[in-house]
């Protein structure tokens, strides 16, 4: 099976501005940003989608929920807030079958979204 494009991100293999990344976790802007800041963060563990995540991902999912909230901060959202989304399957816009988060902020964020 090959590689999804967050892989090769991992890997190195494709470049990507990373803002943050520990032995679990790597966030880096996304290439097609919906705000003035606009940052994935993701399972370095190739993990589809949430509905995909195993009671053992519990662990892992958490610590991507505190460094999301960590690279917010980072980046200067932690004032005025941040929006987190997560895309689960086509119907969703998920684009990447790999498991990640949106970081977004720097401007008000309507709701409902999308």
């Amino acid at each position: 099976m090959s590689k999804t494009l967050f892989e090769k991100i991992i890997a190195r293999e494709i470049p990507a501005t990373i803002v943050y990344e520990d032995d679990l976790v790597i966030a880096f802007s996304d290439i097609k940003p919906q705000a003035p800041v606009h940052v994935l963060i993701i399972p370095k563990k190739p993990i589809a989608r949430i509905a995909e995540a195993r009671p053992e991902d519990q662990q892992l999912l958490g610590h991507l929920l505190l460094k999301a909230a960590h690279v917010a901060e980072k980046l200067g959202l932690k004032q005025n807030g941040f929006r987190l989304v997560f895309n689960n399957g086509p119907d969703a816009g998920e684009a990447v079958p790999h498991l990640h988060c949106h970081v977004i902020g720097g401007r008000h964020l309507g709701w409902p979204p999308g």
